[in-house]
């Protein structure tokens, strides 16, 4: 059961290549998504999009886990061999639940990539932090960043910083601060489309310091 096929942003003057995953609630043709892919792309990163097979089928109701996961890795495998992508050290991530398939994917390994970069991760459900979906994320070995706001109810950036000490010491965190699940912010912490430029300057700073390494 395939999904929607890749839709390539292209860098003029890439270093690295990024496949981002849309959330459970809108598919690659959100504002967000191809907001953040046309962002990346003008620093440096051809950015990758698709959607999962139930955005692509018209269904509102997420696919189970394994669907979900080898949507993932179809993706990964077609932008591997894509002309854009050819020779790039490639990068994985998503919004949300596309952020939290990635990283189960990257924990069953084994995956050619260089970093995981989660836009808001789901740690757990709204009101419910005893259901926590963690326990896979030490097995991750590449870089990871977490980009959270400071009062997301899918996990606080605070959240976030408690589970640092058990994951890869490469791990970094990223606060909105006051930014919500989608990194709103009320205004009196800054202007909207600064927020979400100053977002992507850290992703990108932070994809081309993993392809570095």
């Amino acid at each position: 059961m395939a999904g929607r096929g890749l839709s390539v942003y292209r860098s003029d003057s890439p270093v690295a290549g990024l496949i981002l995953a849309h959330g459970a609630g809108a598919g690659q043709k959100s504002a967000f998504m191809v907001a953040a892919a046309r962002a990346l792309a003008e620093r440096g990163i051809t950015t990758a999009t698709f959607d999962f097979p139930y955005i692509a089928e018209g269904r509102k109701v997420p696919d189970r886990a394994p669907v979900l996961e080898q949507a993932w890795r179809d993706a990964t495998a077609e932008a591997a061999a894509h002309r854009h992508f050819a020779g790039l050290p490639i990068a994985i991530g998503g919004k949300s639940m596309g952020g939290r398939i990635a990283s189960q994917v990257a924990a069953a390994g084994p995956l050619s990539i260089t970093a995981l970069v989660y836009l808001g991760y789901p740690l757990h459900p709204p009101g419910k932090p005893e259901q926590r979906r963690d326990a896979h994320l030490p097995d991750i070995k590449v870089p990871m960043l977490f980009v959270q706001g400071s009062r997301d109810p899918f996990g606080t950036a605070d959240e976030i910083r408690q589970l640092l000490p058990r994951l890869a010491p490469t791990t970094e965190l990223y606060e909105v601060r006051e930014g919500d699940h989608s990194f709103k912010v009320p205004a009196r912490a800054g202007k909207a489309s600064a927020v979400m430029q100053d977002i992507f300057d850290r992703v990108a700073a932070f994809i081309r310091s993993a392809a570095r390494s």
